[in-house]
C-alpha cells in the first residue's frame, strides 16, 4: 500500500458493500480499466493487498502501478453492473480490458405486433421501427432458456416465415408435442394468438410470479419423488427466469445514480428558507487530531456537484492547540480576504462542519468582512442537526430528504479532503530524518542511503568507503555525512 496515495486509501475505505462498476484512471486521467463487482468494497480493495500484488501477473502489476484515480458507480444488482461495464468499456476502450472491446452488443428480444402472427426473435440491434424491444439482457444462456419456456407456456411459434402455412406445418413438431398453438393451420384464431403474444410481453416485463410458483411446486414434487435430476432442472429454470426478468436499467443515457442534484438543491433552498437555489456551496472542515499539523479543507459544490479544481487546503497558523472554533474562524477569515482581494463574489451558501461554536466563529468573520448577509449553517455529525445563526433550535430533516443527503455529501467530501491532508503531512513528518539536516544530502540521496543501509543508525555507523559506494553519493558527500555523525 506504500505506493497508493492517501486520498485513494481513504476512498477505498469508504467504498460501499454494494454491487457496482469501478473505473481506474492513470495520472493523465485516462480510463485504463473498467470492472464490475458484486461487492465494490471487497473487490476493489483486493487490487491493493500486498500479498495479491506479489502473486499477480505482470499485466495486473502494471495496471496497479498505473492507477492514480478511482471512480465508482453503484447499481442495484449484478445484471445492471454487467450492462454498465459493457457500455463503459465500449465508450472508453481501456487498454487493460479485453472483453466488450469489439462491436458485439447485448441481446435484445424483438416482436413486431403488426405481423399477422408475431414471433419473438433475438437480435443485437435496435432499429427505428414499430416493433417492441425487450432488454438488453446480460445473460444469453438464461435468456434463451426463458424464451423456450415462454414459448411452451403460451404456445408461440418459433418458425421463421412471416405467415406460416401448410408446408411449414408438415415439417413442424412443435404442435405435435403441444409446444405451439399452430396458428398456421388455424387451430387458433388470429385474435386469440395475438392475446397470447401480449401475455408473453407482460411475461418478459417481469409478470412471472404465477410461473415461478408453478415451477417451484413442480420442483418440490420432483424432489419428493426422489427425481433429483428433474428437480435440479426445474430449479435451474426458476433461476433463469428470475435472472432474465429481473428489472435492470439499460444505461443508454447518463450514468446511473440515485442522486438528482437539481432536485436536492431545490429541497435545500426550501428547507433553509433561502431566497434562491444555492448554486455554489463552500464547505469547511477542521482536522485537528493532535497539536501538530492542524489543518482545514474547503470543498466547493457547483450546481450540486463537486468542483474539485476549486478545492483548497489550509495549514492552521495562528491557533495553538486543539481549538476547532478558533481554527474555523481563522480559515473563514483567510477565505474572505482571498475572495475580496480577487474581487470574487461570495458563495451562495457556507457550510461548516460543526455546531453552534464553529458556526458562530464563521458568522463573526463574515460580518467583519462585510458579508454578514451570506447564508451560513453548521452541520453537526451526531444527529445531522442543522444550525442557523440566531436560531436557538436546530433543524432535523428526514434521512430520506434530498436536502440532507446533499449536505451530507458536501460535508463528507470536506471531511475526506481534510483528513487526507492531515495524513499526508503526518506521513511527510514521519519521513523526515536526521539526514535532512546534512548539507548535500538531497531527497534522492536520502532514499538511496536508507535503501542501502536500512536505517539512519546504520548510516551513522558506516565508513566513508561504504557510504561512497551508494549510488549518487560519491566520496565528497560521503565524507560530509561521516563527519556530521562523528561530531554528533
Amino acid at each position: 500500500m506504500e505506493t497508493v496515495s492517501v486520498d485513494l486509501i481513504q476512498q477505498l475505505r469508504d467504498l460501499p458493500h454494494r454491487p457496482g462498476v469501478y473505473l481506474f484512471r492513470d495520472r493523465f486521467r485516462r480510463v485504463i480499466y473498467v470492472g464490475k463487482a458484486r461487492d465494490l468494497h471487497r473487490r476493489v480493495s483486493q487490487y491493493f493487498h500486498p500479498s495479491r500484488i506479489m502473486g499477480a501477473d505482470l499485466k495486473t502489476r502494471a495496471l496497479v502501478q498505473s492507477i492514480a484515480e478511482l471512480e465508482t458507480h453503484v447499481v442495484r444488482n449484478e445484471p445492471e453492473s454487467i450492462l454498465l461495464e459493457g457500455r463503459l468499456i465500449k465508450e472508453y476502450r481501456p487498454r487493460y480490458n479485453v472483453s466488450f472491446r469489439d462491436d458485439k452488443k447485448f441481446l435484445l428480444v424483438r416482436v413486431d405486433m403488426e405481423e399477422p402472427y408475431p414471433k419473438f426473435q433475438l437480435t443485437r440491434m435496435k432499429n427505428e421501427d414499430k416493433a417492441r424491444y425487450f432488454g438488453p439482457f446480460a445473460y444469453p444462456r438464461a435468456l434463451r432458456q426463458t424464451l423456450s419456456l415462454m414459448r411452451k407456456k403460451f404456445g408461440l411459434r418459433s418458425c421463421r416465415p412471416e405467415i406460416p402455412g401448410e408446408k411449414e406445418y408438415r415439417h413442424c413438431l412443435d404442435e405435435v408435442i403441444r409446444n405451439c398453438s399452430a396458428p398456421c393451420v388455424e387451430k387458433i384464431t388470429r385474435a386469440a394468438y395475438g392475446e397470447r403474444v401480449r401475455q408473453a410481453c407482460d411475461f418478459l416485463e417481469g409478470k412471472t410470479r404465477e410461473m415461478q410458483e408453478s415451477l417451484q411446486e413442480a420442483m418440490i414434487q420432483a424432489a419428493g419423488r426422489k427425481d433429483f435430476e428433474k428437480a435440479a432442472s426445474l430449479r435451474n429454470l426458476v433461476e433463469d427466469l428470475k435472472t432474465t426478468t429481473r428489472p435492470a436499467r439499460k444505461f443508454f443515457g447518463s450514468l446511473p445514480s440515485t442522486v438528482v442534484p437539481e432536485k436536492d438543491l431545490e429541497a435545500l433552498r426550501d428547507a433553509l428558507e433561502l431566497a434562491a437555489v444555492p448554486l455554489r456551496i463552500e464547505c469547511f472542515d477542521i482536522s485537528n487530531i493532535s497539536d501538530t499539523h492542524s489543518v482545514a479543507s474547503m470543498v466547493v459544490f457547483q450546481n450540486g456537484r463537486p468542483a474539485k479544481p476549486s478545492y483548497r487546503r489550509y495549514r492552521i497558523q495562528a491557533v495553538v492547540g486543539q481549538d476547532d472554533v478558533g481554527c474555523m474562524g481563522e480559515v473563514i477569515r483567510r477565505r474572505c480576504r482571498r475572495l475580496i482581494a480577487e474581487g470574487t463574489n461570495p458563495p451562495d451558501l457556507i457550510v461548516v462542519d460543526g455546531g453552534k461554536g464553529q458556526l458562530g466563529a464563521a458568522v463573526r468573520e463574515l460580518k467583519t468582512a462585510g458579508w454578514g448577509n451570506v447564508p451560513a449553517i453548521g452541520l453537526a455529525k451526531l444527529n445531522e442537526e442543522i444550525f442557523r445563526p440566531g436560531r436557538p433550535e436546530p433543524i432535523v430533516l428526514p434521512h430520506e430528504s434530498g436536502a440532507i443527503r446533499l449536505l451530507q455529501r458536501v460535508r463528507d467530501e470536506a471531511h475526506r479532503v481534510a483528513n487526507g491532508y492531515h495524513q499526508l503531512l503526518m506521513k511527510r513528518r514521519m519521513e523526515m530524518s536526521e539526514l535532512d539536516s546534512i548539507p548535500g544530502v538531497s531527497a534522492v540521496r536520502k532514499r538511496a542511503l536508507l535503501k542501502q543501509f536500512g536505517s539512519v543508525g546504520r548510516v551513522a555507523k558506516a565508513s566513508v568507503a561504504e557510504l561512497a559506494n551508494v549510488t549518487g553519493v560519491g566520496e565528497k558527500v560521503a565524507a560530509v555525512i561521516a563527519g556530521y555523525f562523528k561530531k554528533a
